[in-house]
């Protein structure tokens, strides 16, 4: 009897000290519990941390950029907008010179009539060396002047080349056939101080005489001198003094 109670009085302790146990080691596997969920809560919110830091430098780079987009484009902005001034002002001054060509054509085209009446009328006091060339010269300008095509800075070249030929004409010595009396000669002048003319079979000569507008025939003196004259202009003997009758020289006034 004595045994069972004392058995029964061990298991009985044996039981309470298991609940014992049991009843301590709930709260501690809890309490593991928790620490590992607040573990896994702490990385997932620092890998979010992270994330957003990422994110941050990110944002950060993507806003420098934009900074110095910003200001490259301000920088080329500017430079576009002072290239835009400049042409403007480019565009005005060259309004203006428009404007001021269109004055000066107004002035120009009738001084260039004036010129041409003037060469004309220069030509035809003239003494006159290849005076159909330079007569045909004055119409072609004056048909330079009536024609549409034809620009005002060309009529005004057109119009300067010819003061510049009838110039050189001064200094030229030259030689070319054309017509004394009827008939076919060769005609040789030195400058405009003497113009002189010899017939093809080399029997006579003439000398122009301006203040009479006519042809002069001279002695057979001269038909010696103005054949060498002749030759020289063509360049077939070379340039030597030669005595000669001048009457052109009054001419030049």
């Amino acid at each position: 009897m004595m045994k069972s109670k004392k058995l029964a009085s061990a298991v009985a302790c044996a039981l309470s000290l298991s609940f014992t146990a049991a009843v301590a080691a709930d709260p501690l596997e809890n309490l593991h519990k928790e620490e590992n969920k607040i573990h896994k809560a702490a990385v997932k919110s620092q890998e979010k941390v992270d994330r957003l830091y990422e994110q941050s430098l990110e944002l950060l780079a993507e806003y420098r950029t934009v900074v110095d987009e910003t200001d490259n484009l301000r920088v080329y902005n500017n430079h576009v907008q002072r290239l835009v001034d400049g042409q403007e002002l480019h565009i005005a001054s060259k309004q203006k010179q428009i404007d001021g060509i269109e004055d000066t054509k107004k002035g120009l085209v009738p001084l260039m009539y004036k010129m041409v009446d003037s060469l004309e009328k220069f030509i035809e006091l003239d003494v006159p060396l290849k005076i159909e060339d330079r007569l045909a010269r004055i119409e072609r300008i004056r048909d330079a002047m009536a024609n549409p095509n034809i620009t005002t800075s060309e009529r005004y070249r057109q119009v300067l080349e010819a003061y510049q030929i009838e110039n050189d004409y001064g200094t030229l010595i030259a030689a070319y056939q054309g017509d004394v009396e009827g008939k076919t000669v060769d005609i040789a002048h030195i400058g405009r101080t003497a113009l002189v003319a010899q017939s093809l079979d080399f029997k006579n000569v003439w000398v122009w005489d301006n203040s009479q507008r006519v042809w002069s025939k001279l002695g057979d003196e001269y038909i010696k001198p103005i054949r060498e004259v002749i030759r020289m202009a063509r360049k077939q003997v070379a340039p030597d003094l030669i005595k000669l009758p001048i009457f052109a020289a009054e001419s030049a006034q």
